[in-house]
């Protein structure tokens, strides 16, 4: 990528209410990456019940298909999140931050009443550039 995808947060605007940016530009010769949603399905192909492990397999599993596509959380512009409960977002905010530092993409999240199995407790689809 000639340029690099900015992040920010207008003075104009109040401030973000979680560790996200308001505004996310992405450089007009960028690739874009559409990836599906990703869930808390272990290595072993099994889910776990909770959803603080979810949580910790949904970031594994989100590393490991940025690096399938030899991009990293920089690469990420858009992050949407679904819950079916209420997320710890102390632990959340450890895996969030351990992936992507303090320069956070853009995020949307949204609890509902179900995802698309009836155990999934929480889903994340990334949007990333490059």
């Amino acid at each position: 990528m000639k340029s690099k995808v900015i992040r920010k947060n207008p003075m104009q605007v109040p401030s973000p209410v979680g560790k996200y940016s308001h505004v996310t530009i992405i450089p007009k010769d960028a690739a874009m990456y559409a990836f599906s949603g990703q869930i808390g399905i272990g290595q072993d192909d099994q889910l776990p019940a909770g959803l603080i492990e979810q949580i910790t397999n949904t970031f594994k599993n989100i590393e490991m298909i940025l690096a399938a596509e030899e991009l990293d959380a920089s690469h990420v512009v858009k992050a949407n999140i679904w819950a079916t409960e209420e997320i710890d977002w102390h632990h959340f905010y450890q895996q969030w931050v351990a992936m992507f530092g303090d320069s956070y993409p853009s995020m949307t999240i949204a609890y509902v009443s179900a995802l698309g199995l009836p155990d999934i407790k929480i889903e994340m689809d990334l949007w990333a550039a490059k």
